[in-house]
C-alpha cells in the first residue's frame, strides 16, 4: 500500500515538472515566436520570460529577426541579344512581422530566391550584353524595388541585392579578351607614339635652342675678335704713325747730305731681287749716275772741307749724317692717333733741301 502510494506520488511530481517545462518559455533575443492555442493563432513571443498553458497553448518554431544574408546559385539569364549568361545574386532581408511570415508564406527563403530568379530575367532580358556588364547597378536597383514591393505582405523587408558575378559564354570571354587585348595595344601605342612625339618636340627645341645659343656665341665671338682686330690695327697704325713721324723728324733735323742719299739708294736696289717669284729684273738707268756719285764721295778731292782739315790721323772723323739724339718716352710707348695730326708736317727749309738733293742725285 505504501508503495503504491510514493509511486502516485513520484508520478505526480514528474507530472507537475513536465507541466511547468510546458508552460514556461524562455525567448532568446532577437528571435520571436508564435503561439498558438488550440490550432489558432494566439499571440507572438516577443524576448523575455513567458508562462503558456500546457496542453493548450502550442510554441511554433523560433523566428530569426536578424537581417540574414542568402546567396543563391547561378541562374541562367538569355539577354536582348539572344546570349545566355549565368548571373549570382547575393539578398540580403529581414523578418519585419513574425506572424505575416509564418502565415502568409509557407517558406519565405524560397520565395526570395524564386522571386529573384523571375525578376532578374525580366530586367536583363530587356539589355544586351555590354549593358548587362556595365550596368550592375542598374539591375541591383531593380531587383531591390521589385523585392521590396512583393515581400512587404510576407513581413518581409529586402535591404539590398547585389549581381556576385557574370558569366557570359566561353566563345563570348574569348571574344571579349581578343577585344581587351586589342584595346590595350592601341592604347599602349597611343601612348608609345605620344611618348615619341613629346620626345620629338622636346628634342627639337633643345637642338634650335643649343643652335640660337651657338650662333649667338659666335656672334658675340666675332664681334669680340672684330673689336680686337680694329683695335689692333689703330694701335699698330698708331705705332707705325708714330715710327714714321720720328723717322721722318730725326731724317730732317738731322740735314743729310747728298752722299748719304746715294749711299741709301744703293742699299735699295739688292732689295728688288728679293722673293722667289722675281726671274727677271732691270736696273734703272739712274745706277751709273749713283755710282759715279758715290765714287766721287770718296775721292780726295771731293771729301770736302772738314776731310781735309784733319790732317791728324788720330784725329775722329765727322759722320756723314749728323744724327742728334733721339730718346724714347713713355709717350711713344703708349701712341695715342687722336694727338697725331691728319698729316706731317714737314719744315720749308728741310724740304727744299731734301728736294734738291734727290733732284741732284737723279741727275
Amino acid at each position: 500500500m505504501n508503495l503504491t502510494v510514493a509511486i502516485i506520488l513520484i508520478a505526480l511530481i514528474i507530472l507537475v515538472i513536465t507541466v511547468l517545462l510546458k508552460a514556461v518559455r524562455i525567448i532568446p533575443q532577437a528571435r520571436a515566436g508564435i503561439v498558438e492555442r488550440l490550432g489558432k493563432y494566439h499571440t507572438t513571443l516577443t524576448p523575455g520570460f513567458h508562462v503558456t498553458v500546457p496542453f493548450v497553448d502550442r510554441v511554433l518554431p523560433l523566428i530569426d529577426l536578424r537581417e540574414q544574408v542568402v546567396s543563391f546559385p547561378a541562374q541562367s539569364v538569355i539577354t536582348e541579344d539572344n546570349l545566355v549568361v549565368g548571373i549570382d545574386t547575393v539578398v540580403y532581408f529581414q523578418v519585419t512581422d513574425p506572424k505575416a511570415a509564418t502565415y502568409e508564406i509557407t517558406n519565405y527563403i524560397h520565395a526570395v530566391d524564386e522571386l529573384t530568379s523571375a525578376t532578374l530575367r525580366n530586367v536583363v532580358g530587356g539589355l544586351n550584353l555590354e549593358e548587362t556588364l556595365t550596368s550592375r547597378d542598374k539591375i541591383n536597383t531593380e531587383l531591390r524595388g521589385v523585392l521590396d514591393t512583393t515581400t512587404g505582405r510576407w513581413g518581409i523587408r529586402v535591404s539590398r541585392v547585389d549581381i556576385k558575378e557574370i558569366q557570359p559564354p566561353h566563345s563570348i570571354q574569348d571574344s571579349m579578351e581578343k577585344q581587351m587585348r586589342a584595346e590595350r595595344d592601341r592604347r599602349a601605342a597611343i601612348l608609345t607614339a605620344e611618348g615619341q612625339k613629346q620626345s620629338q618636340i622636346l628634342t627639337a627645341e633643345g637642338d634650335s635652342r643649343a643652335a640660337i645659343l651657338r650662333a649667338e656665341g659666335e656672334k658675340q665671338s666675332q664681334i669680340l675678335t672684330a673689336e680686337g682686330d680694329a683695335k689692333s690695327a689703330i694701335l699698330r697704325a698708331d705705332g707705325e704713325a708714330q715710327a714714321i713721324q720720328k723717322v721722318f723728324h730725326a731724317i730732317h733735323s738731322s740735314n743729310p747730305s747728298q752722299k748719304l742719299l746715294t749711299y741709301q739708294y744703293l742699299q735699295t736696289l739688292p732689295k728688288l731681287a728679293e722673293g722667289d717669284a722675281n726671274k727677271l729684273w732691270f736696273i734703272p738707268t739712274e745706277l751709273g749716275d749713283a755710282l759715279r756719285g758715290i765714287g766721287n764721295a770718296f775721292t780726295p778731292g771731293n771729301l770736302g772741307p772738314d776731310v781735309e782739315e784733319q790732317t791728324d790721323e788720330s784725329a775722329p772723323v765727322s759722320p756723314i749724317v749728323d744724327t742728334p739724339v733721339v730718346r724714347i718716352t713713355e709717350e711713344d710707348l703708349n701712341p695715342n692717333l687722336d694727338k697725331l695730326d691728319s698729316g706731317i708736317e714737314i719744315p720749308t727749309d728741310t724740304a727744299t733741301e731734301t728736294t734738291s738733293a734727290i733732284d741732284d742725285s737723279t741727275r
